[in-house]
C-alpha cells in the first residue's frame, strides 16, 4: 500500500512527519516546526532526501503560481471561551 502523496498548498489538513519535523499543509503556506538531525550516515541521508523531495515539490508549486509580493497577515478572530 502506498502512502498518500503530500501535495503542497492542496488543502488544510495534510500533515507530514520527517524525523522530528512536522510539516503542515495549508492553502496559502506550508508550516514546518520541530527539529531534525541530519546525521552523517544512511539514516541522515534518507531524511535529507525526504526533505529535498518535499522542498522540490514546494518550489515547483510556487513557481507555477502567480505570486503576490507578500501575503497579508492572517485574519485573527476572537471567540467566546466554550468552556467558561
Amino acid at each position: 500500500m502506498s502512502a498518500k502523496k503530500f501535495i503542497p498548498y492542496a488543502n488544510e489538513s495534510d500533515v507530514l512527519s520527517i524525523g522530528g519535523l512536522s510539516i503542515e499543509n495549508r492553502l496559502d503556506r506550508i508550516s514546518i516546526s520541530g527539529d531534525i538531525d541530519l546525521t552523517q550516515d544512511q539514516a541522515g541521508l534518507a531524511l535529507a532526501r525526504q526533505l529535498q523531495t518535499l522542498l522540490s515539490d514546494v518550489v515547483a508549486q510556487l513557481e507555477k503560481a502567480a505570486l503576490p509580493d507578500q501575503l497579508p497577515p492572517p485574519v485573527v478572530t476572537t471567540v467566546a471561551n466554550p468552556f467558561a
